[in-house]
């Protein structure tokens, strides 16, 4: 993947029929659907590289990524277990082996970490969408490149103990979790909005 270098002139539209209909068949994978094989190192380099061309309003990169794989995958289970068990030490095996084995549900996992600079001047909602639109870059380059992926966040997105073990800074909270791998069977498309009821012309 060529990139363009700093200053050069870009052309200020991409007409591509096929992004047209990536754009329109997009459908996320659920988590639970999903298998090896994932990107490999190369893959998945230019799926962040994509990613990380968001809107960024005066540049600030409000956000960053801690990728999951391999065996960081099953280490981090650990983690998410012993999570889960002090807030439910009462709960059965099976639950708490589910709850560490779910990084292990695709091949590669990115948590997509908002970290808004409250000092800068570009406001704080603009930052956080500008983490937003890096979620569904990838989300976008990963089927790009022939992946399926869902963009989760589920309770540990929000449990402090996990956070701390991820070095979150108190400017920091993961905007999600992108599963990404192969799928095990197709998805079904689902109910879309009535484009009517949520289109208003001044």
């Amino acid at each position: 993947m060529k990139l363009p270098e700093l200053g050069e002139s870009l052309p200020p539209a991409q007409p591509s029929p096929e992004a047209v209909k990536l754009l329109a068949l997009r459908r996320s994978t659920p988590a639970d659907f999903l298998c090896a094989p994932g990107p490999d190192a190369p893959t998945l380099t230019e799926i962040l590289t994509i990613a990380a061309r968001a809107p960024d309003h005066r540049r600030v990169t409000p956000f960053r990524f801690i990728v999951f794989e391999g065996e960081g995958r099953g280490r981090f289970g650990e983690t998410l277990k012993a999570a889960f068990l002090a807030n439910d030490p009462g709960a059965a095996e099976a639950r708490i082996d589910y709850e560490r084995d779910r990084f292990m549900r695709a091949p590669v996992v990115i948590a997509v970490v908002s970290r808004v600079d409250r000092e800068h001047r570009t406001p704080e909602w603009e930052q956080l969408m500008t983490a937003g639109a890096v979620g569904q870059n990838l989300l976008l380059a990963a089927s790009a490149h022939g992946f399926a992926a869902q963009w989760i966040t589920e309770w540990y997105a929000y449990d402090e103990n996990v956070i701390k073990a991820l070095g979150l800074e108190g400017n920091e909270r993961i905007a999600g979790f992108i599963y990404i791998g192969t799928a095990k069977e197709a998805p079904k498309e689902r109910a879309r909005p009535d484009l009517q009821s949520i289109v208003t012309y001044y």
